[in-house]
């Protein structure tokens, strides 16, 4: 089974933006870990300014280089 790479408190960006509607945020904060989907770790992600949350497959997020848990 796949580990997250990622932990709770992390800034992400979403590598693909792909059916994604163009004001979603960019960058998103990891709340919670959530099980693997097709050998891919999962994510809840926030972002807090915009009040929007998704979830992501760890293959589709990049960490924000200045991120701190």
């Amino acid at each position: 089974m796949a580990r997250h790479k990622f932990a709770i408190g992390t800034e992400v960006r979403l590598i693909s933006r792909t059916w994604l509607s163009p004001t979603a945020a960019e960058t998103y904060r990891v709340i919670t870990l959530l099980p693997t989907m097709d050998l891919s770790p999962q994510y809840r992600l926030r972002n807090d300014e915009l009040g929007q949350e998704r979830v992501s497959k760890e293959d589709n997020l990049s960490v924000l280089p200045e991120s701190r848990p």
